[in-house]
């Protein structure tokens, strides 16, 4: 009796160990949000609606960062992007199931442009949002 309960340890112990690996070795979880996706230094301080996605532009004091996100998952092509001063965008497009981002530049001094696509919807900031 003392041999099966000292086995039937032993497996439990042996199942507890693999779970911890298996959870350790998974890949990160997406964000589930737009400051999840910038960090939580930042905040929403500009957003333009494009009918079944959102493009928010985030700020934490010195770095601006776009996200474009989705209603709901699904295939259809994402992309974020800013730039500043004119300069080359930095962007991130990608049939992404969630979000498209996000996608930081820091531009003391400088207006920025953002924007997103969902789909052939696209929106294009004014330069703004200087600083």
């Amino acid at each position: 009796m003392r041999r099966l309960k000292q086995g039937a340890a032993l497996a439990v112990a042996t199942v507890a160990a693999l779970a911890g690996t298996l959870a350790a070795g998974s890949p990160a979880m997406a964000a589930s949000t737009p400051i999840g996706a910038c960090g939580s230094s930042y905040h929403v301080i500009d957003q333009h609606d494009l009918g079944k996605a959102t493009v928010y532009l985030l700020y934490n004091g010195t770095t601006n960062c776009v996200v474009t996100w989705k209603d709901s998952p699904n295939s259809t092509y994402v992309n974020a992007v800013i730039r500043a001063g004119g300069w080359a965008w930095v962007a991130d497009p990608g049939n992404y199931s969630t979000y498209a981002g996000p996608v930081k530049l820091s531009a003391k001094g400088q207006c920025i442009q953002w924007g997103g696509n969902y789909g052939s919807t696209l929106y294009t900031s004014p330069s703004e949002h200087c600083g």
